[in-house]
């Protein structure tokens, strides 16, 4: 199939994760594909990457001789995956732009901190419009309300960033990366977070968050990347989109957070291991706010795919 979206396939993809939940500084499971930060600085045990719950990530594609670096949501605190940038000796002035999954707090946090690292005025963010849609909180009863941090077009422009707001298909960087807008909720058991809300003209509505989106790239003669943050659009219908918009039908990677975690998401987390087994990705990498009872789902279900990640891991892939 041929791509109708103005993403182009590229000759090779690393994604550092600068920010996951999980860290294990003594796995040592190096493989072609994985590549695990260390505890040595300057030949001494004496460094150690950050986790936290949140997530961020920087991708480098290289095509030909061109290459192309995408900086991929900020993570949670407001230094954390600047600071385990520092730690894998990234240097953050090779961004070109970045994305932003969505407009919650555990992405958002350090992106004062990596425009300050970047050192670039006006650098692209792109995201959906509804990203900055305030108040949003989970209830959990009419008495009991949990409220995200407030997210405002003038908090990304202090930071450094001029928002590029699009709820439909946007390439960016030569076509190296494709972020895909508002995701259609198609399947029949992904159908959101029951407890999300948010006001809007002072009446209290359901939050669907349909800022959700994701990053795709085309890995050359084997398939799709799919990177998301949360997967509030569910990752099934993440993945089915990605490959109706692009044209590709083979999928390569599935990696990010695919919310599963906690008694809301464990009834489908079953489903969403079938259904990731039936679109056959090469790997699968969950991440994040995936869950321990999901990932270890996935991992059986999917055992010579499956990639454990985790904060400072390098993947790449050729």
């Amino acid at each position: 199939m041929t791509a109708t979206t103005g993403l182009n396939p590229v000759d090779r993809i690393e994604i550092w994760t600068l920010q996951d939940n999980y860290i294990e500084m003594t796995a040592l499971d190096n493989t072609a594909v994985v590549t695990r930060a260390t505890s040595l600085k300057d030949g001494e045990i004496k460094a150690s990457i950050l986790a936290e719950h949140g997530f961020s990530a920087l991708l480098k594609t290289t095509a030909g001789e061109t290459t192309h670096t995408l900086l991929f949501d900020f993570g949670f605190s407001e230094d954390g995956a600047v600071k385990n940038a520092a730690l894998l000796g990234l240097d953050l002035r090779d961004v070109e732009a970045a994305v932003l999954s969505h407009g919650h707090s555990d992405h958002t946090g350090a992106m004062k901190a990596f425009g300050a690292a970047i050192g670039k005025k006006d650098m692209p963010l792109v995201l959906h419009p509804s990203a900055f849609k305030a108040p949003r909180y989970l209830k959990f009863g009419e008495s009991f309300k949990v409220y995200f941090p407030r997210f405002t077009r003038e908090m990304v422009q202090e930071a450094g960033f001029h928002p590029v707001e699009t709820e439909i298909p946007h390439s960016l960087l030569d076509g190296a990366f494709l972020v895909l807008g508002g995701i259609p909720r198609k399947t029949d058991f992904e159908t959101g977070w029951a407890i999300v809300h948010r006001l809007e003209e002072d009446k209290e509505v359901w939050d669907a968050i349909e800022d959700d989106t994701s990053v795709v790239v085309h890995l050359r003669d084997k398939g799709l990347v799919i990177l998301s943050g949360c997967a509030h659009a569910g990752i099934v219908n993440t993945v089915q989109y990605a490959i109706e918009v692009t044209g590709v039908a083979q999928v390569h990677a599935i990696m990010g957070g695919f919310h599963l975690s906690g008694p809301f998401f464990e009834p489908i987390i079953g489903r969403t291991a079938e259904e990731l087994q039936k679109l056959a990705p090469a790997y699968v990498i969950p991440t994040h706010c995936t869950g321990r009872k999901a990932i270890l789902e996935i991992e059986k279900k999917m055992p010579e795919q499956f990639i454990l990640n985790m904060a400072g891991t390098k993947l790449t892939f050729v």
